[in-house]
């Protein structure tokens, strides 16, 4: 499970105190909902299924691939599908194969979820290792799944712009940069990205911290 409410909340009010624009920010558009998904196989492999397609496409494709194989978030059943009812379900080869890489490190015993790596990076190295889970996909799953507080998805584009947005830069930061500009919340990076994602729902007309 992720950040509860409570959580969210009391690490936002002590990034507040460490960085006034995000104050500044909550004051304006208020607080963010909590992100939360369940832990474990079936999060990972609808990750999986939504890349690089709408929300609406990801769950028509998940509903399908569940309603044909009687229980798509039992990994020992997607191991046993064919190639054929993977691509009837809407998955394209490449996916295809991502979840049977899943399947077959979660049977085997490669990668447990109920016991990843404490330390976070290590955490990210043990799931970046299936096929079709890199880091953006992991940090999510960390923050969502496990509510581990101190993810950084750095990589992520709304989460760079809306940085960029709420401490008055007038270009979009960095990967590095945005990495750079987050050392100092530490750990309560996992509550500000979820504001950046908040504040991004906000739309355009948001105004930005003065520079």
């Amino acid at each position: 499970m992720g950040l509860s409410e409570n959580q969210l909340r009391t690490s936002l009010d002590a990034l507040s105190d460490i960085e006034p624009a995000f104050a500044a920010a909550i004051g304006r558009i208020g607080y963010p909902a909590p992100r939360v998904r369940d832990r474990g196989y079936a999060t990972l492999l609808r990750t999986i299924i939504g890349q690089q397609v709408s929300v609406q496409s990801a769950n028509a494709v998940w509903l399908k691939l569940d309603t044909m194989l009687g229980n798509a978030s039992d990994p020992v059943v997607v191991a046993a599908a064919t190639d054929e009812q993977l691509r009837a379900a809407g998955l394209s080869r490449q996916k295809a194969g991502y979840a049977r890489s899943l399947a077959d490190e979660v049977t085997s015993g490669r990668l447990d979820l109920a016991a990843l790596p404490v330390d976070d990076e290590e955490a990210i190295a043990a799931l970046v290792r299936v096929k079709g889970i890199g880091r953006w996909s992991a940090e999510v799953y960390l923050l969502f799944a496990e509510g581990r507080p101190d993810i950084w998805p750095a990589g992520d584009l709304a989460v760079q712009i809306e940085v960029g947005r709420i401490l008055g830069h007038d270009t979009r930061p960095s990967e590095r940069l945005t990495r750079e500009l987050a050392e100092a919340w530490r750990p309560h990076r996992g509550a500000a990205a979820i504001f950046t994602w908040h504040h991004y729902g906000a739309g355009p007309d948001v105004v930005a911290a003065p520079v």
